[in-house]
């Protein structure tokens, strides 16, 4: 279920969760990391997710690629237990979503910590 929003500029925690995960190399990660910039987020997951929807302007372009990027970044919490993973969705090479796939019943209420995101490629 997606709720649509009023286009809104990234928050300071997706913008940070986005530029953590698209820091690992892979081709078309450096276009990519150029549209965080001008990203905007069109809709929401569900009701209380954090997961959201992004829309690039057309005039940024980008690889051909569409679907998740070739990233894992899977997400520990203090003590190194893992609580989760975040995908970022490209489709026709731009910037389409960001998830946060937990593992667990409770769903996160916010973004993590990037420094507790381990990225490979």
């Amino acid at each position: 279920m997606s709720i649509s929003i009023d286009p809104r500029p990234l928050s300071q925690a997706e913008r940070d969760v986005l530029h953590r995960v698209l820091s690992e190399r892979f081709d078309g990660h450096e276009q990519l990391l150029a549209q965080v910039d001008e990203a905007e987020v069109t809709a929401l997951w569900d009701h209380g997710s954090v997961s959201v929807d992004l829309r690039v302007p057309a005039a940024r372009g980008g690889t051909a690629r569409s679907g998740p990027i070739p990233v894992r970044a899977l997400v520990n919490d203090e003590s190194g237990d893992l609580l989760g993973e975040v995908l970022v969705w490209v489709n026709d090479g731009k910037l389409a979503a960001l998830e946060y796939a937990w593992y667990g019943d409770d769903m996160p209420s916010s973004w993590p910590d990037p420094a507790n995101i381990s990225t490979s490629g």
